[in-house]
Order: C-alpha cells, then sequence, then structure tokens
C-alpha cells in the first residue's frame, strides 16, 4: 500500500499540469494522445527535478541495475534450489534469467520509442498509464512499486542485522545484544545514507556494490566448495518433499524467490537518470548486469545446493555456521564476506527506495527553491528518516527472510518484471498476431500470471505456517 504520508494526485488531464506528459484518453478512440508541455511545466515537478535528474551515462545505469539485481539474495538460492531439485532448479534459474533479460530489454526499447516521439517517461507508472491508456494502471503500478520498496527495503535491513548478529556471536558467543538491536544499528547507518538527494549520486556507491557482490560471491563459494570436500562435510540429501502437495508448494515457493532475486521493478527510473537522449543506451547496461548474473548466480547457487543438499538454509552463511559444531569455512573468509554484505545491503536499501523518496518529494518539496534549501531539506530529513525507520520496525517485528523474498517475487517483481512489459511492448510496436514475437509475449504474459498467482498463495501459505515458529522481536530469522 501507499504510506500514509503520500498523497498521490488523480491522473485527469485537468489535474496532471505537473506532470512532463499527460496522456488524454478520448472515450471514441482506444489509443491515448500525448500532449507535450513546456518546460517550464516541467520544472515544477520536483520528484523528478530532484530525484530523477537525467545526468548519467550507460555504465552509471550499470551499476545502479547491477545493485538493483545482484545482491545478497543470491545467497538464497541453494534454498530455492531445495524446493525444485537439480534439473528443474536448473531450468527455472535459467529460464528466469533469459526471460528477465528479455523483459528489460523490450521495456527499455518501448522507453526510446517514446522518447523518440517526445514522450520521454522517467517513471514506470506513467510510461503504463500512457502505452495502455487506463489511468488505473497508474495506481496498479505505485501498489505494486511501493510493496517491492518496502519488501526490499524490509528485507535488506533484517539480513545486514543479521550479519551483523553472525559477527557479534563469533567475538561473543553469549553477547547479551539482540537481533532487533543489530536492526536498530543498521537502520540508523540507512537513515544517514538516505539523505543523498539524488539517484545520480548514488553511482559510485553503486560501483563499489558491483565489486562487493563479486567479491563475497567468490568467498561463498570457495566456502562451500570446502565445506562440501571436508571430514565434517554435511549429509548431503538432495531429495524433495515426500508430500506431492508440499512439493508443490514448495516449488511455486521457489519460483517466486527466484523471480524476486532477477527482478527489480524499477527499470524505466533506472533508465531515467541516463543524459538524454537515452537510445541504445540501456542494453550495454543489461549485458554488464548480466555478465555479473552469470558469473555470481550460477556459481553460488551449484556449491551452496552442492554442499548443503535440502538442509541449505534461506541465508547459505547460516549453513556454513551451524549452531552445533565446528564452522565448515575459515573465519576469516566468513567474516570477511559477511562484511561484503553487509556494506552491499546499505546499497540496495537506497537504490530502491528512490521511487518512495521520488513520489514523497513530488509533492513536499518546492523545486523553485533549490535541492538544499531550507524548505526543502528540512522535509526531505524528516519524511526519509520516517520511511527507514518504518522499514526497520517491521524488520525486527517479522524476521522472515526467506518468505518475504518469495512474498515480495510473487506480488511485487513478477507483474512488473514479467507481464507488463510484454504489454508494453505489444501494445507499442503492435506486432502482429501471426509473429513469433506475439506469441512468445503472450505466453510468458499467460505462464507467469499463473505463477505469480500460485507463487503468491504458496509464500502466504509458508508465511502462516512459519508464524507459529517465532516470537514477535525475535533473535532467530525464520527460513
Amino acid at each position: 500500500m501507499v504510506p500514509s504520508f503520500v498523497s498521490i494526485p488523480p491522473i485527469t488531464p485537468s489535474s496532471s499540469a505537473k506532470a512532463p506528459l499527460i496522456p488524454t484518453y478520448m472515450a471514441e478512440s482506444t489509443t491515448p494522445s500525448v500532449v507535450s508541455l513546456p518546460d517550464s511545466c516541467r520544472e515544477e515537478d520536483a520528484g523528478s527535478a530532484f530525484v530523477l535528474e537525467s545526468k548519467g551515462t550507460w555504465w552509471h545505469a550499470g551499476f545502479h541495475l547491477t545493485t538493483a539485481i545482484v545482491g545478497p539474495t543470491i545467497l538464497t538460492l541453494p534454498y530455492a534450489f531445495r524446493g525444485l531439485g537439480w534439473g528443474l532448479g536448473f531450468l527455472c534459474l535459467s529460464v528466469m534469467g533469459i526471460v528477465t533479460f528479455y523483459s528489460y530489454y523490450l521495456m527499455s526499447k518501448v522507453l526510446d520509442h517514446c522518447e523518440k516521439s517526445g514522450r520521454r517517461h522517467i517513471r514506470f507508472r506513467e510510461l503504463a498509464a500512457d502505452v495502455l491508456g487506463s489511468g488505473w494502471m497508474f495506481y496498479f503500478v505505485i501498489f505494486v512499486q511501493t510493496a517491492i520498496n518496502l519488501g526490499v527495503g524490509i528485507g535488506t535491513i533484517l539480513l545486514a542485522g543479521e550479519c551483523l548478529q553472525i559477527m557479534y556471536s563469533e567475538l561473543s558467543p553469549n553477547g547479551p545484544l539482540k537481533l532487533y538491536e543489530f536492526i536498530a544499528m543498521v537502520t540508523t547507518a540507512m537513515v544517514i545514507l538516505s539523505q543523498l538527494p539524488t539517484f545520480h549520486s548514488l553511482r559510485y556507491l553503486n560501483m563499489g556494490s558491483l565489486l562487493l557482490c563479486l567479491g563475497y560471491s567468490f568467498l561463498v563459494v570457495g566456502a562451500c566448495i570446502r565445506a562440501g570436500l571436508s571430514k565434517n562435510a554435511p549429509h548431503r540429501d538432495y531429495s524433495l518433499e515426500t508430500s506431492n502437495s508440499a512439493r508443490v508448494f514448495s516449488a511455486f515457493t521457489a519460483i517466486s524467490i527466484l523471480a524476486a532475486i532477477f527482478g527489480n521493478g524499477i527499470l524505466p527510473e533506472i533508465q531515467a537518470t541516463v543524459a538524454p537522449p537515452a537510445t541504445g543506451k540501456m542494453l550495454k547496461a543489461l549485458l554488464m548486469c548480466y555478465t555479473v548474473i552469470f558469473v555470481t548466480f550460477y556459481s553460488t547457487a551449484v556449491s551452496g545446493y552442492w554442499a548443503f543438499g535440502n538442509k541449505s538454509n534461506s541465508n547459505i552463511l547460516n549453513s556454513l555456521m551451524p549452531d552445533s559444531g565446528p564452522s565448515l569455512a575459515p573465519t576469516w573468509v566468513l567474516g570477511l564476506a559477511v562484511i561484503f554484505v553487509l556494506l552491499q545491503l546499505l546499497a540496495i536499501g537506497q537504490v530502491y527506495s528512490q521511487v518512495a523518496y521520488e513520489i514523497m518529494e513530488k509533492k513536499s518539496a518546492d523545486v523553485n527553491q533549490g535541492m538544499f534549501s531550507k524548505r526543502n531539506l528540512i522535509p526531505r530529513m524528516i519524511l526519509r528518516t520516517l520511511y527507514m525507520i518504518f522499514c526497520g520496525f517491521i524488520a525486527a517485528m517479522i524476521p522472515f527472510f526467506g518468505d518475504i523474498s518469495g512474498a515480495v517475487g510473487a506480488i511485487g517483481f513478477i507483474p512488473l518484471d514479467f507481464v507488463l512489459p510484454m504489454l508494453l511492448y505489444n501494445m507499442t510496436y503492435k506486432p502482429q498476431k501471426s509473429s513469433l514475437t506475439y506469441w512468445i509475449n503472450m505466453s510468458i504474459m499467460v505462464v507467469f500470471t499463473g505463477v505469480g498467482i500460485l507463487g503468491a498463495f504458496s509464500s502466504v501459505r509458508k508465511l502462516v505456517l512459519d508464524a507459529k515458529r517465532f516470537k514477535l522481536f525475535g533473535s532467530d530469522v525464520v527460513d
């Protein structure tokens, strides 16, 4: 849902004077006509002028995109494989990779097409409303993006708090600090970083994020191989659930997790950071991102599932440091990996918060008084601080990292990353119904709509079942 402190104006021709592009819907036509406003009107939109300023290059977009997709959620890949097994796990991982690359490429082409027509869209919600010619689509995208923002914000803070807890437990096994106290520490750091004013200002932070994800991926892969070959190696069992119904639910939950891992849901906002003209630049950014994906995803999934089988935790670092028995990897390796994960999570939390910041600032900021004026600085500090505190509070209250990933994937990423891009492309380019492109797009839409519905049901079911295993503000993350 949209946070209560955000007021979203209705999309009507008469009330959208601040929007750079206004879709005007004619009763006698199914094709929307678009009115381009003069620059003076665009300048009134503080969300675009401040948060989504367009100054970046394609490699800056590549840094943003890689940070949005390649994060510590890849440590959940062995956990997803345990619900699918080797064969289906490889197949689903590969299909998700191919489909998401294709999906993001199609969306970038739609954005390029609109830009060439004089309608450069910098927000997903405006793109969807313009191309599909429906005001309700504007609010649908806001709802889904808000669900993603909150889910990722909560998940990153929770996982970062768990990383701090892991380091603390190694240094002080019987220490008094609880998980919620580490979550409070992470939330404080997030509040400080949230004051970076624009998406573009995260470019160097996200370049470091790309290097960090490569670093901890290599460390985790090496640790899993060592653990699998050691004399203390756990018994490996790759069997699935014995009950057919449980196996089906586990499979769809795993597919939802994979969708969350590959998803981003903010590609138009990332492309908005590129200095115009943006045509063709996102393809280079996608190639950069998916090179990193290929290197990290497969190596982490294979090594983790090979070492631990169906005993893999939702965070593979926990499998490497079991509650009983010796650690299965050198302390310095795990410590360094945890530090890398912790640092990258700070960047990821900020990337996914940009849509929320843009929505808030569009209504609270006055673009005519400057980004760092007292008039704009104070509301920005207050609203962004409250948003991060809310995410931290929910993370401390319901520590379900694996379950949150599945729910966000089914409810958020599947509609925005697997369904809408295909629909937007078909509506924009209008491929013939007899063409291969049309039927590929339609097939992806139908299949992933079904997967999303079943995945959402499975994820909610697992959340309900796991609710019996935790206490409010507990000190253990439930797998």
